[in-house]
Formats: structure tokens, sequence, C-alpha cells
């Protein structure tokens, strides 16, 4: 397979519609954690708290009910977003820059930030640390689940070739 300008346009596009999407959806994340704070600070309160989950023994030790620990990593939580956020939106105007290289770096660094928040972070530590499956009411993992796959497909299509299979 040879490289074509059609192929090569096709996945700057792709690759740049995928992180813009990313970059607006981010940014409208953390703006609205920002200018509503308290509606997701409950949520990572009952969250960390684990006071909507089975009530196990066995794993009410592992309870944050520490508002000012509940705060401090809302607050963290939401300053990873807006890096990630402003990350994105670098990416996006570098692919659509044509500045492919640069572009596939700081877009991955966005997007290796969103795995690491929505797949560690909110599925794997909300998930089951915290046992936030067991939450009827303060369950975010169907939301994180999507934002961690669209986030790996971006990611993936960021690092494809920009000469398909045969590319060196």
């Amino acid at each position: 397979m040879t490289t074509t300008p059609t192929h090569h346009t096709g996945l700057r596009l792709a690759a740049g519609v995928l992180t813009g999407i990313l970059a607006l959806y981010t940014a409208l994340v953390a703006l609205g954690n920002i200018t509503d704070f308290g509606t997701n600070q409950q949520f990572v309160r009952h969250v960390l708290a684990m006071d909507t989950t089975f009530r196990d023994d066995d794993l009410m030790w592992r309870a944050v009910t520490s508002t000012a620990l509940q705060d401090t990593a809302y607050v963290l939580v939401i300053v990873w977003e807006t890096v990630a956020a402003l990350l994105l939106v670098w990416g996006t105007y570098l692919w659509a820059r044509h500045r492919d290289a640069v572009a596939r770096r700081w877009s991955t660094y966005g997007l290796l930030m969103l795995l690491l928040l929505f797949g560690a972070g909110f599925i794997a530590i909300g998930g089951e640390w915290f046992a936030m499956w067991q939450s009827k009411t303060w369950n975010g993992l169907d939301a994180a689940t999507r934002v961690f796959l669209l986030a790996g497909v971006a990611l993936i299509v960021n690092q494809l070739p920009p000469g398909g299979r045969d590319a060196t």
C-alpha cells in the first residue's frame, strides 16, 4: 500500500475530529465542575464515603469520610480535567494546522490523561475500590466507560501511521 494524499488527509481529519470531540467534552465537563461545583462535589463525597453501597463491614474500612479529603480529591479531578482539555484543544488546533507529528504528541498526552482519569480513577478506583458499582444513586460507571472507550479509540486513530499498514 502506498501513501496517498487522500489517506493521509482522511487520517488527519479523523484524528483531529476525534481529538476535538474529546476536547469539547472535557472542557465542558471541567467548566461544569467549576461553575456548578456542588453537584459533582456531592457525587464525589458519596462515592468516597461509600454511604450508598451495601455497607459490607469487609469493605467499609476503605471509605473516606473526611470532607476535606473528599473535596481535595474533587479539586484534583477538576485540575486534571482542565489540563487534559487544554492539551486536547491544543492537539486539535495542531491537527487542523497539519502539524501531524506535534499534534499526535499533544493529543496523546491529553488522551492518556483521560484514560487514566476515567479508567484508573473512575472505573478502577471509584468503581471497584470504593464499590461505586453497588450504588443505585451515585454510580458513574456507564458514563466513565463511554469516555474511556471513546478516548481509547481516539488514541488508536491518533497513533496510526500516516501511510497505512505498510508505512515504516
